[in-house]
């Protein structure tokens, strides 16, 4: 397993795959280009990431259709550290495939992020980055604090154990070698995953837990949008 010497910290850059359909969201578009406090929510994303200290590039995945649209907020809005925008496929899964074959060749750890999760903070990513160093793999997540039961035909089968249940966000981070293999293994077996912590999972390698952050949700539904505003127009306050 490569090493990093003691003291200095990986530097990564970021896969953002931003190439979803609103369809909960009531979108007639791309769910990155809804309107989220004025700007495209892919904006809030993409300069969030920017930020933060340890993230050298950004690689943006989206709808083949929708290139020259997000080159022209990229300039427009002189979001820095972009490094490639890149067509993406016809699943998550082949879309991050197609942000690492954007990679540059000196890349040597990768952060997977939704596009859809505006309100990432450069203290989740250096955390998750941090826990990565482990085994080459880490993820936000934050505690399930509900009770969570698994039922069959809408009939209760159990009550699941919440001390050992997290709600999975992103970033993940990897080192590049992992995930490559992860994906390349996945595309050969034909078998897909709702995340790429699960597909570097069926490599035999563990996946550490980091503390996410509440706040750093998904926006799926017009309520998601809602509260998003309302976390970003605190948090602007709070910076200024």
């Amino acid at each position: 397993m490569e090493t990093q010497p003691a003291g200095l910290a990986p530097r990564v850059t970021a896969i953002v795959a931003a190439g979803g359909i609103g369809k909960r969201l009531g979108a007639r578009g791309r769910k990155s280009f809804v309107p989220l406090a004025g700007r495209p929510m892919l904006y809030w994303t993409l300069a969030a990431l920017a930020r933060c200290r340890r993230v050298e590039g950004l690689v943006v995945v989206v709808h083949p259709l929708d290139l020259e649209r997000t080159r022209r907020l990229i300039r427009r809005c002189r979001i820095g550290k972009v490094k490639a925008v890149v067509p993406g496929g016809a699943t998550r899964a082949e879309s991050v495939f197609q942000g690492l074959r954007a990679l540059p060749r000196e890349v040597r750890w990768v952060a997977v992020h939704d596009a859809a999760r505006p309100l990432v903070t450069a203290s989740v990513v250096e955390g998750t980055l941090a826990a990565s160093r482990a085994s080459g793999a880490a993820t936000a997540a934050v505690a399930v604090v509900p009770t969570i039961k698994e039922a069959r035909n809408r009939w209760v089968v159990r009550t699941l154990d919440r001390r050992s249940l997290w709600e999975i966000q992103t970033p993940q981070i990897f080192r590049r070698d992992l995930l490559e293999r992860a994906h390349a293994k996945a595309r050969t077996n034909g078998s897909g995953a709702t995340d790429d912590a699960a597909l570097v999972e069926r490599l035999g390698v563990r996946v550490r837990v980091a503390p996410g952050s509440p706040r750093n949700i998904k926006v799926t539904t017009k309520e998601d949008l809602v509260i998003a505003k309302v976390f970003l127009k605190n948090a602007h306050r709070h910076r200024i």
